[in-house]
């Protein structure tokens, strides 16, 4: 059975491209008869807030999004990640890393990343073993890692080389993205992540994590992003609008349904309509690979 989930970090509103996201991974699991979740990923605490993650959740609501089960929050899940980092460690793929942003910058022999960072060169591979109270890297084998794409078909990365060895706990005491991602991926049992395009390059490395902790990989679809009527990229806390500021737009909630239906290939025009009026006509192989601009009217 697939599970789908939506996971959306709170910090800041719910603009149309997370609701693209949370709509097709609804419809993809709908479709298919099975079970879909929304985990709020508040695991970086100095930018998240509990009413931005109680405010996600009343315009999910507001689409007819709702979990099938209880919500869960990252925040809330310390224990299953410092379990999984104790077992990374047991099998000798941990180690301390004392490296700051400013020393990775130094290294200017690494390539750049499509996101401006250089992959991290594994200079503290050999750092002897300090404990949990200090940064921590994943041990990654070098070799390429190859998926399925539901939307953007056969995709190939080798993790070792793009990004490096990944941070699984910060030195501020914050597990990382990567670490949360895997872990609550795994223990709720999610079958299909559905994201944005932005986080495909994430992927190879995720996959590595996940067979080292022994878990299930799940099937990847990396939607085109949704952009500003001049191509630049929506953000959700650059003024990108809401479920709330599009209503007042004129954007009534089945009006905001009928253009993201549309937008993944659902409608043959944007028209009013239910999320489960959608459900029938849903289908990966119609929806769009490239980006989606916004209506005018919708703009900021």
């Amino acid at each position: 059975m697939t599970l789908g989930r939506f996971a959306p970090s709170p910090t800041g509103i719910l603009h149309l491209g997370n609701l693209r996201t949370a709509l097709a991974s609804w419809l993809s699991a709908r479709s298919a008869g099975g079970r879909w979740l929304i985990r709020v990923e508040d695991v970086d605490g100095p930018r998240c807030r509990r009413d931005l993650g109680e405010a996600q959740l009343r315009d999910l609501a507001a689409l007819g999004l709702v979990s099938d089960g209880p919500v869960s929050w990252q925040s809330e899940r310390d224990a299953a990640y410092r379990a999984a980092l104790e077992t990374l460690h047991a099998a000798g793929r941990l180690y301390p890393c004392a490296c700051t942003r400013k020393d990775l910058q130094l290294l200017a022999s690494a390539p750049h990343t499509e996101d401006g960072l250089r992959p991290y060169p594994g200079r503290c591979r050999d750092r002897a073993w300090q404990g949990f109270d200090r940064a921590l890297r994943l041990r990654l084998p070098e070799g390429p890692v190859a998926w399925e794409d539901c939307v953007l078909g056969p995709q190939a990365d080798d993790p070792a080389a793009l990004t490096g060895d990944p941070l699984l706990f910060r030195r501020d005491g914050c597990f990382a993205y990567h670490l949360a991602v895997v872990v609550d991926d795994g223990a709720q049992g999610v079958t299909e992540v559905v994201r944005g395009a932005d986080l495909r390059s994430v992927t190879a490395t995720q996959v590595r994590l996940q067979e080292a902790l022994g878990l299930p990989r799940p099937a990847y679809a990396h939607l085109g992003l949704v952009v500003a009527p001049d191509g630049s990229r929506l953000g959700k806390r650059a003024g990108a609008l809401g479920v709330e500021a599009l209503v007042v737009r004129g954007g009534a909630v089945p009006e905001i349904l009928g253009w993201l239906g549309w937008s993944l290939g659902c409608l043959d025009r944007p028209e009013s309509c239910a999320a489960a009026d959608l459900i029938p006509h849903f289908d990966w192989a119609r929806v769009p690979k490239g980006e989606i601009r916004v209506p005018g009217p919708w703009a900021t």
